[in-house]
């Protein structure tokens, strides 16, 4: 009877192979382990074995500058680049930029989005437009804080002389020497129907506003505004250029930053 040689150094192989005590693989290394077949290499240096990532990633976005300047201090280095646009309201920073030697993964980003204040957007909403009397009494009364010039007990004042007078005819408004505007009206109650009256209001007030969260406050020209229509008042008003405040208060917050850190930034957005 013939004897295959070939089957019987499989066979030795096999049960030399159970019988080896099992060796642990060390994580975070290359592997060459011996099978029936051969070898083959295990590989335990992913981040699935390791449950460390390759690189860092990913986008982080923070609110204010203090924020910005945290994570930066955390991760940056001396090729990190930092981009600021004024037009979306960024400042952006690749902290693992390519470079002057070559590339890198350019995926590790921090991005600073300012976000505007409800206070900024609702005096933002309402400017220019045209409101009721009791409307824009119960706006001034939401917004006392936010005045500045005349003060919030003036200012309050003027609003409840608006309530006051929802319900006369008004028939003239005259500009004062002092600069103040003089609304004349007639009352139309049955009790004091007829009896006419004045409602003096100032032609300029001035608001304090923080445009954006965690960045300084601000102050804006508020231009009053009416119009008599079929004797009923209308009255608003119109902020003075609030779109140069929102470029000051974003360049204030960039110089800041800049202040913070050694890379330069660049006017742009990165690629």
């Amino acid at each position: 009877m013939s004897i295959d040689t070939t089957d019987n150094a499989r066979t030795l192989i096999t049960f030399a192979q159970q019988a080896a005590a099992p060796v642990a693989l060390e994580v975070g290394k290359y592997h060459v382990v011996r099978t029936a077949d051969g070898f083959r290499t295990v590989d335990l240096t992913t981040p699935e074995h390791t449950g460390i990532p390759e690189r860092k990633a990913g986008t982080t976005t923070v609110r204010d500058a203090v924020s910005f300047g945290a994570y930066f201090d955390k991760h940056a280095d001396a090729s990190t680049e930092v981009y600021a646009d004024a037009d979306r309201l960024t400042v952006t920073a690749v902290l693992d930029a390519h470079t002057a030697d070559g590339p890198r993964w350019s995926g590790h980003r921090l991005t600073l989005s300012l976000r505007k204040t409800k206070a900024w957007e609702q005096w933002i909403a309402n400017d220019g437009r045209l409101l009721g009397q009791e409307q824009f009494a119960e706006f001034l009364e939401d917004h006392l804080p936010e005045l500045r010039s005349p003060d919030a007990a003036t200012m309050l004042e003027i609003a409840q002389s608006f309530q006051a007078t929802s319900k006369v005819d008004f028939t003239s408004g005259t500009r004062l020497a002092t600069g103040q505007r003089q609304l004349s009206y007639t009352e139309t109650t049955q009790a004091k129907a007829g009896q006419k009256g004045q409602l003096v209001i100032p032609e300029v007030f001035t608001i304090g506003l923080i445009p954006f969260e965690g960045s300084s406050g601000y102050e804006l020209t508020a231009r009053l505004r009416y119009r008599i229509q079929e004797s009923q008042l209308r009255i608003g008003y119109k902020l003075e250029r609030p779109d140069d405040t929102v470029a000051d208060a974003f360049a204030d917050v960039v110089t800041k930053i800049d202040a913070g850190i050694e890379q330069p930034i660049m006017n742009g957005t990165p690629a």
